[in-house]
């Protein structure tokens, strides 16, 4: 008997479109933190593990150098990731401007892409960590006056981050939960909701302007859900980081993100309140000959 020719299916890689935002391409839907974990090696195992070319750094918590002497840029590969620097931990507009400038001007010094564009967090207090709306609305509009391709943290309400597009935030990020919580997408409705307003030519929106979920989500079926509600990415920190095996946190975290990018292009069934059989009824066998 011949053999049976085999077909081998295309990786995800090869299916995943990448990631356009502003001038920055992302091969991997997938944007990991760097923060949170129990040492730089493991930290860029973990990383290496995510498949992500782009991870987001503090600019004002990371130090050049640790206690121990060592340098969180050693521990990653600048010659193949793309730098995300983020204004983490300011609670002022100005206070975030600055350290995004301070960001650029690092990268700059590294000559890494990411000197370019900056994530940018303006937070409320430091007891939520929920985002303070007037504060990150000032912020962008001065950073975009100022060349930088911005990626907005927000919450997950529509009219808010509608404003963050229209003051020339290059991604609005939503968050599915709060940060660090692990709660995953708490209101699927209203990431729906940015997704549909954003999207939407008719109120100013594109098809092709990213939105990518960003915070609470603690397990590979939370980064499923965000992207099978139509989110163009997922980025993420602690879900890895604290897991009890980070490494094999981020492999999840990675055939996620894919499973879910490609499920919701891929269209899904109906639901339906009966059962729908996978088999006609047609020529079904109802006597068997010699019985």
């Amino acid at each position: 008997m011949d053999a049976i020719e085999q077909t081998v299916p295309p990786s995800t890689h090869q299916l995943v479109i990448p990631l356009q935002i502003g001038r920055f391409s992302l091969r991997s839907r997938l944007i990991v933190g760097t923060g949170k974990y129990g040492s730089y090696q493991l930290m860029g195992e973990a990383l290496t593990a995510s498949g992500a070319d782009c991870v987001t750094v503090a600019v004002r918590r990371e130090r050049l150098l640790d206690a121990q002497g060592q340098s969180i840029m050693d521990f990653l590969p600048l010659d193949r990731l793309t730098i995300l620097p983020n204004t983490a931990g300011c609670f002022t507009a100005s206070d975030a401007v600055r350290v995004a400038r301070l960001g650029r001007e690092l990268l700059e010094q590294l000559g890494n892409a990411g000197a370019g564009w900056v994530k940018l967090e303006v937070l409320g207090d430091k007891k939520t960590l929920l985002p303070d709306p007037v504060g990150t609305l000032e912020a962008c509009r001065e950073l975009v006056s100022d060349g930088f391709t911005v990626l907005c943290y927000t919450s997950d309400d529509p009219i808010m981050a509608a404003r963050l597009r229209d003051a020339g935030a290059a991604s609005v990020m939503p968050a599915g939960s709060p940060i660090g919580s692990g709660r995953g997408v708490a209101n699927p409705s209203a990431i729906s909701l940015v997704l549909q307003l954003l999207k939407d030519s008719a109120h100013g929106g594109s098809p092709e302007y990213p939105v990518i979920v960003d915070a609470g989500v603690g397990t590979p079926s939370d980064v499923t859900q965000a992207m099978e509600l139509g989110a163009d990415g997922v980025l993420l920190n602690t879900g890895i980081a604290h897991a009890r095996d980070p490494i094999a946190m981020a492999h999840a975290m990675r055939l996620a993100c894919d499973a879910g990018y490609l499920g919701a292009r891929a269209g899904r069934i109906p639901r339906r309140l009966y059962a729908t059989a996978s088999s006609p009824w047609e020529g079904v066998i109802t006597h068997i000959p010699g019985e």
